[in-house]
């Protein structure tokens, strides 16, 4: 009898297998065609951003973090900030829901972000995944968006720094019109004042937020892509 069940799981073994690696293929399918449908690559998000962006995603899934897996926000400071860096996809139904201008830490850079910390008070952006909570009007910020930091080092002291989504007059193509650029902030990913409560409605209560630089030390350290 036991030979006949240990053959039986022998013979299962290949089934398990493969219905595992669909599993995965089907989520790198679901990437693949996200990115391809939308046109990612027209709006300047390149593909390996954006599949750094669901790798994380969906380790946060698995740890039964996020409440709503479909809408993943991404800003991406490898781009200048006279670009439209930030973007809201819709993983589930294929879809570009904005694509607009996010301001960086006043100490993070001039028009691109080069520097970034965790430290409160440095008035610098910090990378990674957080995970966006409820709104709140703030009594300078007005309407805004408080987000948790979830990387240990990276962007973990976010409540205690008070980062959150919020708009800003500097955030504004007016503002690169006058002054070259866009203008910056305590550290904040601040947004253009029309857009701001439109994305603020979209991505609150449990959604991914990916911020983005190509710092080797935040690659090759961050918890969630290793």
């Amino acid at each position: 009898m036991r030979k006949i069940l240990i053959y039986v799981i022998f013979l299962l073994l290949p089934t398990v297998n493969n219905a595992r690696g669909s599993e995965l293929d089907t989520e790198k399918t679901i990437a693949i065609d996200t990115y391809t449908v939308v046109n990612l690559a027209d709006t300047g998000l390149s593909r390996n951003i954006f599949d750094l962006a669901v790798k994380g995603l969906r380790r946060l899934e698995t740890n039964h973090q996020l409440q709503n897996p479909n809408i993943v926000t991404i800003a991406d400071y490898s781009q200048s900030s006279n670009k439209k860096r930030l973007y809201v996809i819709d993983l589930k139904n294929n879809k570009l829901l904005f694509n607009t201008y996010v301001a960086h830490g006043r100490n993070t850079g001039g028009e691109y972000a080069n520097s970034f910390s965790n430290v409160e008070g440095s008035l610098k952006s910090s990378l990674g995944f957080y995970i966006t909570e409820h709104p709140i009007t703030g009594s300078h910020t007005g309407f805004a968006l408080m987000i948790q930091g979830v990387e240990k080092g990276f962007n973990d002291n976010a409540s205690k720094r008070a980062i959150i989504i919020h708009a800003a007059d500097y955030a504004t193509e007016g503002f690169i019109k006058k002054y070259g650029r866009l203008g910056r902030s305590l550290g904040c990913p601040a947004l253009p004042p029309d857009m701001n409560k439109p994305i603020i409605e979209t991505i609150k209560d449990g959604t991914c937020l990916f911020i983005y630089n190509p710092s080797d030390t935040y690659i090759c350290k961050s918890s969630l892509l290793n």
